[in-house]
């Protein structure tokens, strides 16, 4: 005769080993980053190493070294720390920092003095680099030149969007611009953020501007595509680069960074034109 198991156990009366339930992963209304974890973390691609990225506080986003350093190791122009989901420069106080990956990336050229520590640790990531190149694993890109960030590629083509009342040089071209939104497979949407069903800008030759509050004599005119016109939902639709589904949906959470820089004459004179080599918007796109 089998004897009875208990409630919750085994036929020999172990317990049943309890799983604990799935919790979704969400992202607080109040959080400064619609940004999940998940996301944050990717790899140089000149390097091959890891980087976390985060939106810095004054400006576009910023990769640093994953791991936490003493801050005697650490020059004062290189510390960085995290609060509330953002990166702010300098010390918090206490005695750890975070640090920019383009001063340990083997491939740049340090933006900082570096201490022997950092000497060490920067060849350290040259010799793992170098296997990561030998084994295939690896196939390392030019740096980007300038001052631009050091993750960002630097495409061609990639024209200067107004909105908001601010004006963006692009991460792509404006047919390639792809939504940061995480879909439910927990993958990146496909989609782009220039659609059809929507209303597009249009393109308008507008004065370039003196650049960082200089004043300039001669104000010559650039290609820029504007979306001013546009009704404000559609212009932060835009400015958090989603696709017009994930902007319809309530607490959508991204994968990646809107990459998005804040336009500079001096440091985007690359991308300047002079001449809209873009036909002029149909009457249903200026709608």
């Amino acid at each position: 005769m089998r004897p009875t198991p208990l409630p919750g156990c085994r036929w020999d009366g172990s317990p049943h080993a309890r799983r604990h339930p799935r919790r979704l992963l969400r992202v607080a209304p109040t959080s400064p980053s619609r940004l999940l974890r998940a996301g944050h973390s990717t790899r140089c691609r000149h390097c091959g190493h890891r980087i976390d990225l985060y939106q810095r506080a004054d400006r576009g986003p910023i990769a640093l070294h994953p791991a936490e350093l003493a801050i005697a190791q650490v020059p004062e122009a290189c510390r960085w720390h995290l609060s509330g989901g953002l990166a702010h420069p300098h010390g918090d106080g206490s005695t750890w920092c975070r640090i920019p990956h383009a001063v340990l990336c083997p491939a740049r050229t340090p933006t900082c003095p570096l201490s022997s520590f950092l000497e060490d640790a920067r060849r350290d990531l040259a010799v793992r680099t170098r296997r990561l190149i030998d084994t295939g694993a690896l196939t390392p890109t030019s740096p980007p030149t300038g001052i631009a960030s050091p993750d960002d590629p630097d495409h061609a083509g990639r024209p200067v969007v107004q909105l908001l009342l601010v004006r963006y040089l692009a991460p792509a071209p404006l047919e390639a611009i792809r939504c940061v939104a995480q879909t439910r497979q927990r993958h990146r949407c496909t989609q782009t953020v220039l659609t059809q069903e929507r209303p597009a800008g249009r393109w308008r030759l507008l004065p370039t501007g003196p650049g960082r509050g200089q004043p300039s004599l001669s104000d010559p005119l650039m290609a820029v595509y504007d979306l001013g016109h546009l009704p404000y939902t559609e212009q932060r639709r835009w400015r958090a680069q989603h696709c017009p589904t994930h902007a319809a949906t309530l607490g959508t959470a991204d994968l990646a960074l809107a990459a998005w820089q804040v336009f500079d004459p001096l440091l985007h004179a690359a991308h300047i034109r002079s001449r809209l080599l873009h036909p002029p918007a149909s009457p249903r796109s200026e709608g």
